[in-house]
């Protein structure tokens, strides 16, 4: 261990480690889908920023360990941006360095290896609190969305599931860091193993509390709702084509909603009503409303939109949502007069995608309203949370990640329809283009099978719906701001214990006497 320590008086070194310390969580996202190895994931990172040597040393290590989660959560983006993953990874990355400053100031005490009782306590509230700090910056549509918070790894954990349903992805990302810290502690400060224990214990103790507390949704009847998955097929006319063949064999299946995935219509339907007649006519011969996205320059309105469309047995109803929350680089470039080069080292939007204005509830057959989403939305909680809030029956999401088709993005993506469906206390439809769709209930428990991105093919689910109210729709991020309150306090209080040292401390001696022919000046002399 020594010689490891030596090793890591390398600035660089040390870097490097921590990078690679930050990266170990992302094994427990889809693919690999190791969602214990979450809980204790952060262990090294921790343990690393503990026992930097300075508090500028700690923050670098949060820095570095920040980029590493970054890099390997969205490593399927390198063939897409290429040098520019880099750079993203590095600047999201430095919202863990004031997080890797607080584990050397709590689990390290003032620059010591054995920290006191109440300052351990202290870091199993304010180190989760700092954690959800960093996931609330990054979640600004703006700086890349909430794709990859560690409470998203338990999403097929049905007592976390549970969990969600009270304080959202939010409070199960704290559970997650609370439980890593309380583990670093009983690693790295045997004599303060108590602190550890009673931070596992509470941790769990609110855990099944919660879990025993938090109300079921109640069922209130059954849909049946179709999934097109059209697969890999180029130019939007052999697509439209496939997805009409694939349409065709749901006649005679009874089903209430029929969703075909993002971007499967590559036209305005106002500029081409052929493609909306033949819709329509695949409507009135299936006896379902047909919700399709349309990716194309709108003809009623300037710019490119991708828009959910539900088209009825006499053509499109009327009823329209505008995608608001757009992928950046992907759909648009921000600060494009900046860094408008993007498109000449990977596969950039070349022109920016339009928002809408608001979300959209609709009213597909009698007694089903179904609540769209679009691709990227989905990583967001606050937007299926609305929806809900606005009688939605079904949140229903249309996705392609056909562009990382071969990469873990698609069950990335999948995945995140369990932890919305259990939040909202709503049945979530995830339909994609090309794979990965799959189907919940409102608790988040999977429906039927999932469509991998090797199907091209049609499914019919059965989906219970469910009334009611969870408590996370009823009072939304509540974990955030807690957090935010902890970390408000945390810099009064260190603000405080700065004013109080600065006023103890000694004074400054004066000049020294003057001296006259080499001894002390006199006065009046």
């Amino acid at each position: 261990m020594r010689k490891f320590g030596h090793w890591l008086t390398s600035p660089w070194r040390r870097s490097a480690v921590a990078a690679l310390a930050g990266a170990l969580p992302v094994l427990a996202f889809p693919a690999p889908a190791l969602w214990w190895w979450a809980y204790g994931a952060l262990v090294p990172w921790l343990l690393l920023a503990r026992s930097a040597p300075t508090a500028r040393r700690a923050a670098y290590d949060g820095w570095s360990g920040g980029f590493g989660f970054m890099l390997a959560m969205h490593h399927w983006l390198l063939p897409s941006l290429t040098v520019f993953t880099f750079v993203i990874a590095a600047l999201l990355g430095a919202l863990w360095a004031p997080w890797g400053w607080l584990v050397r100031r709590f689990l390290a005490g003032d620059g010591t290896d054995v920290p006191t009782r109440g300052r351990l306590l202290a870091g199993l509230l304010v180190l989760p609190s700092a954690w959800l700090g960093a996931e609330l910056v990054r979640s600004w549509q703006g700086l890349g969305g909430p794709w990859g918070m560690l409470g998203a790894s338990q999403w097929q954990v049905e007592p976390a599931l549970r969990l969600a349903s009270v304080g959202g992805v939010w409070l199960l990302s704290f559970l997650v860091v609370a439980l890593n810290v309380a583990l670093a502690v009983l690693v790295s400060v045997p004599a303060s193993r108590a602190p550890a224990v009673a931070g596992l214990v509470a941790t769990a103790a609110t855990a099944s509390a919660a879990w025993a507390w938090a109300p079921r949704p109640d069922a209130d009847g059954r849909t049946r709702i179709a999934v097109v998955q059209a697969g890999v097929i180029d130019g939007p006319d052999a697509r439209f084509d496939r997805e009409e063949q694939l349409t065709r064999r749901l006649i005679g299946q009874d089903v209430d909603l029929i969703v075909w995935g993002e971007s499967s219509v590559g036209y305005d339907l106002g500029d081409r009503p052929e493609l909306a007649e033949r819709i329509a006519a695949l409507s009135r011969a299936t006896g379902a409303d047909i919700l399709v996205n349309v990716d194309a320059r709108r003809s009623d309105r300037p710019g490119i939109y991708k828009s959910s469309i539900l088209v009825g047995p006499d053509g499109p109803t009327g009823d329209r949502y505008d995608k608001m929350r757009l992928v950046p680089f992907g759909e648009y470039i921000p600060a494009r007069s900046l860094l408008g080069w993007a498109t000449s080292v990977g596969k950039a939007a070349g022109e920016d995608r339009r928002r809408g204005t608001e979300q959209v509830v609709m009213d597909a057959g009698p007694g089903l309203r179904i609540g769209p989403l679009v691709c990227f939305e989905t990583a967001f909680p606050d937007m299926s949370r609305h929806l809900a809030e606005d009688g939605a029956d079904v949140v229903v999401a249309q996705s392609s990640t056909s562009t990382f088709q071969w990469s873990w993005a698609p069950e990335q993506h999948a995945s995140l329809a369990a932890l919305r469906a259990a939040e909202t206390g709503r049945p979530f439809v995830h339909a994609t283009l090309t794979g990965v769709s799959a189907v919940y209930d409102a608790s988040g428990r999977r429906v039927g099978p999932w469509l991998g991105t090797d199907a091209s093919t049609t499914a019919v689910y059965d989906v219970p719906l469910a009334d009611g109210v969870t408590p996370y729709v009823r009072y939304g991020d509540w974990p955030v701001h807690l957090a935010l309150l902890v970390l408000v306090a945390l810099g009064l209080t260190e603000g405080a214990r700065t004013v109080r040292l600065r006023r103890n401390a000694p004074a400054p001696l004066g000049p020294p006497a003057r001296t006259v022919h080499g001894s002390p000046a006199r006065p009046g002399r």
